[in-house]
């Protein structure tokens, strides 16, 4: 029985679902949950006729970080989610076994989107653009990462300052801004993702916030860039809505429905890529029920 007074403690209800694009066999998003944290990671697909510099893919990295997340959260499990993230990069690398070359820009990288209970709180973390969508009470509260978006601008104007781009065709101007992207992977005033360099993590967004009192967390949704385009690019419905969308209906709607958006009417995504991967998690918290004796 909780004494009179105390809050009751919360329960994490957790739903989820996370599918490849369509026409691809391999998911390179992954999404799990180790005990009261739960993370979902999107590895940066590699365009055909580029190099990584390594024989393992996305779909082996994003697994594979996955995995040393639990262990590091299992050894350290009150320590910052930024230093376990640290961890876990540090062990990937050398889970390569020393056969690939780590310091090549193209190396497999992910994006990371984590979420903990820890008693009367939660604690965050976002990594490049897969965001963490927050229901305080009277408030949506996004946290996200947009160093990625905001340098892409910039990307795209450097890879066409090269040369004039009514001489330079749309293959070798996408080449040249993919080229352009690695170069500014987790460097200082370019943007930061989970590849090689543990330093990375230290440079996400990352806080905690209340499970009790008025602006507690009463819902959260951890998306893939795959499933926040709902929002983001097709506008679909607000981030509300969104969460609405994902207690009502589930993940699974939400899904069905960007696939709608990205072959039903003729819009495409932003990028390379017409479909991408998708992965969607619904955290809600409820009040514990504890018994009366």
């Amino acid at each position: 029985m909780t004494p009179l007074g105390e809050e009751q403690p919360k329960t994490m209800r957790v739903r989820s679902v996370s599918v490849p694009a369509p026409g691809r066999l391999e998911n390179e998003d992954h999404v799990f949950r180790y005990g009261d944290l739960v993370g979902v990671l999107d590895g940066a697909t590699v365009p055909d006729g580029f190099d990584t510099g390594c024989v393992h893919g996305p779909a082996w990295y994003v697994r594979r970080l996955a995995a040393r997340l639990g262990l590091a959260a299992a050894d350290r499990p009150a320590a910052a989610l930024a230093g376990n993230l640290a961890a876990a990069i540090l062990a990937v690398r050398a889970d390569h076994g020393g056969t690939c070359d780590l310091d090549h820009p193209g190396t497999p990288s992910a994006t990371v989107c984590l979420l903990r209970q820890v008693g009367d709180h939660v604690d965050y973390l976002v990594l490049c653009d897969s965001p963490l969508v927050l229901d305080i009470g009277e408030r949506v509260r996004v946290i996200s990462d947009d160093r990625l978006g905001t340098a892409r601008a910039d990307l795209r104007q450097k890879a066409l300052a090269v040369a004039d781009p009514g001489q330079v065709d749309a293959a070798t101007r996408f080449r040249r801004s993919v080229t352009v992207q690695r170069e500014q992977m987790n460097r200082t005033h370019g943007y930061w993702v989970a590849a090689a360099d543990p330093d990375a993590a230290f440079h996400a967004v990352a806080g905690s916030l209340p499970l009790h009192g008025p602006d507690r967390v009463r819902r959260a949704a951890l998306l893939t860039d795959g499933a926040s385009v709902a929002v983001e690019q097709f506008g679909l419905f607000d981030w509300r809505g969104l969460l609405d969308l994902l207690g009502e209906a589930g993940p699974d709607e939400l899904i069905r429905q960007v696939r709608l958006a990205e072959g039903g009417d003729g819009r495409r995504r932003a990028g390379f890529k017409r479909h991408d991967d998708a992965t969607a998690v619904l955290c809600e918290f409820d009040d514990r029920h504890t018994g009366t004796s």
